[in-house]
C-alpha cells in the first residue's frame, strides 16, 4: 500500500489540505476494514489499463513504467487487496502506443469499453497523455498520467478524472534558479522540448530565473523529428554565450541535447529537469557530455532514502531492492508506476468499492508518501508531487549523486 499520511507534518500546503481532505471525507463513512483471507479463485479483481510508450521515442521512459508495474502488481496479489468485506486481485491490461497521440486514445477508448477497466494511467510523455485525457474525462474513468506538462490537470472543472503525479515545472524551476545563481552564473540559455512539456519549462523558468535577478538570454525549441540534428539549436542557444543552459525535455532527448552543445564547443555547465532521469541521459554515448550536469528530481533518486524506515521508506527499499535484483540497476523515473497502482489501491481500500466514481472521488483526497515522493491531492488540486519530495543531483562519475 501507499504509506499513511506523510509523519511530520508543519502547517504547510500539503497540512492544510490534509486538512481539508479529512473534513471531506468524513461524509463518506468510516475506513473500516474487515479481516479477510487471501484470495481465491473466485476472488473479484481490481483492473487497471496501462498506456506505455513501450516503442517509439518514449520508450526510455515507458519501458521502465511497465516494469515498475509488474513488480508492485505481483506485490500486491501476494496477499490481495482489500476492498469492502473482500480481496482483490490486480489486473494489469498493459497496451503500447508506440509513443503516438492516436494510438494512446484509441487505447483509452478500448480499455474504458471493452476492457472495463476501472482506472486508466501511463502517458509518459505530454502529447500521450493529453490525447488520453478527452476519453478518460468523457467515459468517468480515473486517469493517473506519468508526464510533465502543467496542463494535464487545469483547467480543473474539465479535468475532473485527471491527476498527474510529476512534480510540477513551478517547483522544479524554483529550485533550479537558486542552484544556478549560487554558482554565480548570471545569463542562461534554455533548451526546451516541443510541446506540452517545453511550453510548461518556459514558463516557469523564466519566472523563476527572473525572481533570482538571473538573464534567460535565449530560449531555443528543440526541433521536433525524432532523429534530428540537435546541433542548429545548439549552436543557437549558445549564440550569446551564455554562463549556463538549461536542458528542458525528456529522455533520450536530454542526453541527446547535452551531447549536441558539446559537440559544438559548449564548455558551460548544464542543468536538466526532472525529465531527464533515464537510463539513457547516463549512457556511454552520453555520459561525457552530461558530466558535471545537475538535475532537480525526487530525492528518492537517491540510494540513502534506503535508510528511511517509516512505512513509505521500507516500502521504497523493497521496490528499490526488487527492481534491482530482476533489472540490474534502478532508475529513479520507474517509481511513478508503482505509486500510481498504491494510490489507486488506496482509494479502493478507503472507498470500500472499485466503482470509478468513487474511486476518482477518493483519489482526490489523498494526502500520501509515495515511492517516488509525496503526494497531497484535493478537490483544487489534482497534480504535482510535493516540492518538499524534490532535491538536487548532479552527475559525478556517470552516476547521479545527491547535492542537496
Amino acid at each position: 500500500m501507499a504509506g499513511p499520511a506523510v509523519e511530520a507534518w508543519t502547517l504547510s500546503r500539503r497540512g492544510l489540505l490534509a486538512a481539508a481532505a479529512t473534513t471531506l471525507l468524513a461524509a463518506c463513512g468510516r475506513d473500516d476494514q474487515d479481516p479477510v483471507g487471501p484470495p481465491g479463485p473466485d476472488a473479484r479483481e481490481l483492473v487497471i489499463g496501462a498506456s506505455l510508450e513501450l516503442t517509439g521515442p518514449g520508450q526510455a521512459l515507458g519501458v521502465l513504467q511497465e516494469r515498475a508495474l509488474k513488480i508492485t502488481v505481483d506485490k500486491l496479489n501476494e496477499q490481495g487487496v482489500p476492498v469492502g468485506n473482500l480481496r482483490r486481485t490486480v489486473r494489469l491490461v498493459v497496451r503500447d502506443n508506440a509513443s503516438e497521440p492516436r494510438l494512446a486514445a484509441q487505447h483509452a477508448t478500448e480499455l474504458a469499453t471493452r476492457e472495463n477497466v476501472h482506472a486508466l494511467i501511463g502517458g509518459c510523455l505530454a502529447e500521450t497523455s493529453l490525447a488520453i485525457i478527452p476519453i478518460a474525462q468523457q467515459q468517468q474513468v480515473p486517469f493517473i498520467s506519468f508526464a510533465a506538462a502543467d496542463n494535464l490537470t487545469v483547467p480543473l472543472a474539465q479535468r475532473t478524472y485527471i491527476f498527474k503525479l510529476t512534480p510540477d515545472a513551478r517547483d522544479v524551476a524554483r529550485a533550479l534558479a537558486p542552484l544556478i545563481r549560487s554558482q554565480g552564473f548570471e545569463r542562461v540559455g534554455l533548451l526546451a522540448a516541443p510541446g506540452a512539456h517545453g511550453d510548461s519549462g518556459v514558463r516557469a523558468l523564466t519566472a523563476a530565473l527572473k525572481a533570482v535577478d538571473v538573464d534567460l538570454a535565449k530560449v531555443t525549441r528543440l526541433p521536433r523529428a525524432e532523429n534530428a540534428d540537435y546541433r542548429p539549436a545548439a549552436r543557437k542557444v549558445t549564440d550569446p554565450d551564455p554562463d549556463a543552459v538549461v536542458i528542458w525535455g525528456t529522455a533520450p532527448f536530454s542526453g541527446t541535447a547535452a551531447r549536441a552543445l558539446r559537440q559544438t564547443g559548449y564548455e558551460g555547465r548544464i542543468f536538466f529537469d526532472a525529465g531527464a532521469v533515464a537510463e539513457d541521459t547516463l549512457s556511454e554515448t552520453n555520459a561525457p557530455a552530461v558530466e558535471g550536469a545537475y538535475v532537480v528530481h525526487p530525492a528518492s533518486l537517491n540510494s540513502s532514502s534506503l535508510t528511511n524506515t517509516s512505512t513509505a521508506g521500507l516500502d521504497r527499499r523493497d521496490f528499490v531492492y526488487r527492481y534491482i535484483h530482476l533489472y540490474g540497476s534502478f532508475s529513479g523515473f520507474a517509481p511513478y508506476g508503482a505509486d500510481a497502482l498504491r494510490l489507486i489501491v488506496n482509494a479502493a481500500r478507503l472507498g470500500k468499492s472499485v466503482d470509478r466514481g468513487r474511486l476518482r472521488a477518493y483519489l482526490g483526497n489523498q494526502i500520501t508518501e509515495g515511492i517516488a515522493g509525496a503526494y497531497a491531492f484535493a478537490p483544487i488540486r489534482h497534480g504535482g508531487m510535493e516540492p518538499d519530495s524534490l532535491g538536487v543531483f548532479t552527475v559525478v562519475s556517470g552516476s547521479w549523486s545527491r547535492v542537496s
